[in-house]
């Protein structure tokens, strides 16, 4: 069965497993955030305003941050299945599902490069910078600006959709999407910084799972 919508995300030649990847990917985000919410309410020493959330891998129960985003990136490349098989005509068809694929793709990689122990976290680790960063320390964040930079390529793109087919303030909401993605990081509020980069980042996957989804 075959259903074409109109609109900025007009979809053609929807099939039924579309659906379910797209259920994946719009479950990524709050899995995610439920995941990282709980740890970091429930993990002795943590601090969001000095630790970044992928200081969660770190220490005896950093398999379950290091799973937390192995499960988002699964979703990630789930919505990239559900967007290639939804978004068949107009601008982006292409670029979309391939820049949603390197972002679960990359947080998949963020997972398995875990953080050092530093800055006091976890519980018993000497204040500070780690001595010296081990070379998964090194890949996380490559892997993470990778992953989060296509993101904020393809929220661009769809703001780019949106735009040609007149849809105005779904274009300003991506275009925001994306500009938040590529600012800079602040080494005073890094941490925030990265928190609310992860918030954005996974509503707008919701967001567009979702859309996707009423629209099929």
């Amino acid at each position: 069965m075959t259903t074409t919508a109109a609109g900025p995300l007009s979809t053609a030649g929807v099939r039924r497993p579309a659906a379910h990847l797209l259920l994946a990917g719009a479950l990524a985000g709050p899995v995610f955030f439920a995941s990282a919410i709980v740890q970091m309410l429930t993990r002795e020493g943590f601090d969001i305003t000095r630790h970044p959330i992928s200081q969660l891998s770190a220490g005896d129960l950093g398999w379950i941050q290091i799973a937390t985003f192995v499960l988002a990136g699964l979703g990630g490349l789930a919505l990239a299945g559900g967007v290639r098989r939804t978004v068949t005509e107009g601008a982006g068809r292409r670029a979309l599902p391939i820049l949603v694929g390197i972002f679960g793709a990359g947080m998949i990689a963020a997972g398995l490069f875990t953080m050092d122990p530093e800055n006091g976290f976890p519980a018993g680790t000497p204040d500070g910078p780690a001595a010296q960063m081990s070379w998964h320390a090194v890949a996380h964040p490559a892997a993470a600006t990778v992953s989060f930079t296509a993101l904020a390529v393809a929220a661009v793109v769809l703001a780019v959709r949106c735009a040609r087919r007149r849809a105005v303030y779904t274009a300003i909401g991506n275009g925001a999407a994306g500009l938040v993605l590529l600012l800079p990081m602040s080494p005073e509020h890094m941490s925030v910084q990265i928190a609310v980069n992860g918030l954005v980042a996974f509503t707008w996957t919701t967001v567009l799972a979702l859309s996707l989804r009423r629209s099929a």
